[in-house]
C-alpha cells in the first residue's frame, strides 16, 4: 500500500508544481510563448508597475480639521443660557438684558438704513418660559436692525415701575442714527404688565413688527408707538382685564390698548377686549383692517378708535368690527370708514376742533342697534360749528335699529298745487347745509308748467311751478357736493 501511494503523491505534487510554473511562466521572455501567456505577462507587468508607482509617490496629507472655535455659530441667544428662570420664581431681568445686549453687540452684516447695523437675523429666544422682570427690558444701544425676540412670557414684578414698559425700544444711549432701530420683530409673546405700566414701547424706529402677541393688565398703554415709520401690529390681542365681554367692571376700564403717534403704520387682525380707548391715533396715513374692538361700551364713555389728528387724518378703517364701542374723529380730513360692522348702537362721532370736515367717506357699512333712536353718525360741535365741509360722502350704509344719517338724502313729494317741499333734516348729517339738488318733475296735467328750485335753507328743499298742477317731484339733496370744474 505504501508503494501505491507514492505515484499519487508525485502526481499531485507535479500538478501543483505545474500550476506554479504556469503562473510565473509569463516572467520569461520566451519567443515561443503562446499569445495567452503574452497577454498575462502584459497584464501582470502593468499591475506591478502601477503598484510600484503608487508606492513611490508620497501620500497626500488629509486636510486639517477646522478647530471648533473657528466654526461660525448661529446667532441665537437663549435667555436660559444667561441664567433666566423660566419658571418665573426669581428675577430674570439681568439675564434677559444680557442676552439682548450680546445680540445687539453681535457681529454685523453690513447696514440696513444708514447708521443701522444689520445683525443678520439674530434671535433672542425666550425658550418658552415665563419670566419675572423688575424693570423694563430697555435696549442698551441703538443703531441696530434685523433682530427677533420671541417665544415666551414676561410678567412685571410687584416693584416694576408704574411708568415703565415691559419691552422698551427707546435706547438708553443713541448712536446718532436717524432711526433708533430697523426691522426688529417681537413675536409669539405673552406680556403681563401686572397693572404696573405698559406692554411695549417703540420710539423712532423703522419697520418694527409686533406679531402674535397677547398683552394684558396694563394701566397706561398696551403698545405705544412714537415717531418712526411703518410699525406693523398683527394677529394680536390686547386687554387691560382678561374678559370676553359683559364684564361687570367694564365702566371702570382705563388705559389705551394701542397708541400710534407716528405715520404710515398698520394694525391688522387685532382684538382689543378691554380698555377705555381701544386705539388712539395721533399720526397720519395709518391703516386699520380687521380690528375687533369691544373694549368699553360707548355708553360708559369708551371709544373703540379715537382719531386725534385734527386737520390731517389720512386714515383708512376697513373690514373692522366696532362692538358696542364706536369711532371718534377730530376735524377729520381724508378719512375712509368702509365695509365695517357697528353693533349695539355703536356710532361714528365727528368732533369739531376748528370746524373742518373734508374728504371723508363713510360708505358700505352695517349698523345694528336697539331701536333707541341712536344716530349712526353724530356731531360734537361744543367747540364750534363745522363750517368747512367739502367732499363728504356718507351713503349706502345698511342700518337696523338705529337712525340713518347721510350726506345724500332722497325723497318724493306728491300733490296738486304749485309748491312742493321736502324736509331732509331727519336724514342729513349737517344742519342747514345743502350744496346740490337734483329733482325730477312729473305731471299728469294737460299742460306742462314752468318749475324751479326756490329754497334749500334749513335742509328743506322747495320746488315751485308757475301754475297749479298735479305732480310728483323726486328730489336728491347732497351736502358733500361734487366739487367744481374750472376751464
Amino acid at each position: 500500500m505504501e508503494t501505491s501511494r507514492l505515484p499519487i503523491f508525485f502526481f499531485f505534487f507535479f500538478m501543483l508544481s505545474g500550476i506554479i510554473l504556469h503562473v510565473y511562466a509569463g516572467d520569461t521572455a520566451s519567443p515561443n510563448a503562446s499569445p495567452h501567456f503574452s497577454r498575462k505577462h502584459s497584464y501582470h507587468s502593468h499591475l506591478r508597475n502601477v503598484f510600484l508607482e503608487r508606492d513611490s509617490v508620497s501620500p497626500t496629507p488629509a486636510p486639517a480639521s477646522t478647530p471648533p472655535s473657528a466654526i461660525p455659530k448661529p446667532l441665537v441667544y437663549h435667555v436660559t443660557s444667561y441664567g433666566a428662570d423660566p419658571m418665573g420664581k426669581s428675577d430674570s431681568t439681568d439675564a434677559i438684558l444680557g442676552a439682548i445686549s450680546d445680540a445687539l453687540k453681535g457681529p454685523g452684516n453690513g447696514f440696513l438704513m444708514e447708521g443701522i447695523v444689520n445683525l443678520g437675523g439674530a434671535r433672542v429666544d425666550l425658550d418658552g418660559g415665563n419670566y419675572l422682570i423688575s424693570r423694563p427690558i430697555h435696549f442698551p444701544v441703538s443703531g441696530r436692525g434685523n433682530l427677533v425676540i420671541h417665544g415666551g412670557s414676561l410678567t412685571a414684578s410687584g416693584d416694576f415701575p408704574d411708568n415703565g414698559y415691559l419691552i422698551d425700544l427707546s435706547p438708553a444711549s443713541n448712536n446718532g442714527s436717524g432711526y433708533n432701530y430697523e426691522f426688529v420683530t417681537l413675536r409669539d409673546l405673552f406680556l403681563d404688565s401686572n397693572f404696573r405700566g405698559g406692554g411695549i414701547r417703540v420710539i423712532n424706529s423703522l419697520r418694527t413688527n409686533i406679531d402674535n402677541c397677547y398683552i394684558t393688565h396694563f394701566n397706561t398703554e398696551g403698545i405705544q408707538v412714537q415717531g418712526g415709520h411703518e410699525t406693523y401690529i398683527r394677529y394680536s390681542y390686547l386687554g387691560q382685564h382678561i374678559t370676553a365681554g359683559g364684564d361687570p367692571g367694564e365702566r371702570n376700564f382705563s388705559g389705551t390698548a394701542i397708541s400710534l403717534s407716528g405715520n404710515d403704520n398698520s394694525i391688522t387682525d387685532v382684538v382689543i377686549f378691554s380698555a377705555a380707548t381701544g386705539i388712539l391715533i395721533s399720526g397720519q396715513a395709518n391703516t386699520l383692517s380687521g380690528v375687533h374692538c369691544y373694549n368699553k361700551a360707548t355708553g360708559f364713555g369708551g371709544a373703540g378708535i379715537y382719531l386725534k389728528t385734527p386737520g390731517l387724518t389720512q386714515t383708512r378703517i376697513v373690514n373692522s368690527y366696532l362692538d358696542f364701542t364706536g369711532i371718534v374723529a377730530e376735524d377729520p380730513v381724508q378719512l375712509t370708514i368702509s365695509s365695517s360692522f357697528f353693533l349695539g348702537d355703536a356710532y361714528i362721532l365727528f368732533k369739531s376742533i376748528n370746524g373742518v370736515v373734508n374728504g371723508v367717506n363713510i360708505v358700505d357699512n352695517m349698523f345694528s342697534g336697539s331701536d333707541k333712536g341712536i344716530e349712526i353718525v353724530q356731531l360734537d360741535q361744543r367747540n364750534g360749528a363745522f363750517n368747512q365741509i367739502d367732499q363728504v360722502v356718507i351713503d349706502r350704509n345698511n342700518v337696523k335699529g338705529m337712525r340713518i344719517k347721510a350726506t345724500i338724502a332722497r325723497g318724493s313729494v306728491q300733490g296738486n298745487g304749485s309748491s312742493w317741499a321736502a324736509d331732509f333734516n331727519s336724514v342729513l348729517v349737517f344742519p342747514d347745509l345743502i350744496k346740490q339738488v337734483q329733482y325730477t318733475f312729473v305731471t299728469n296735467g294737460s299742460s306742462f308748467p314752468v318749475h324751479a328750485l326756490r329754497n334749500v335753507s334749513g335742509n328743506k328743499v322747495v320746488i315751485q311751478s308757475d301754475v297749479a298742477v298735479p305732480a310728483s317731484v323726486h328730489i336728491t339733496a347732497d351736502q358733500g357736493g361734487l366739487g367744481s370744474l374750472s376751464s
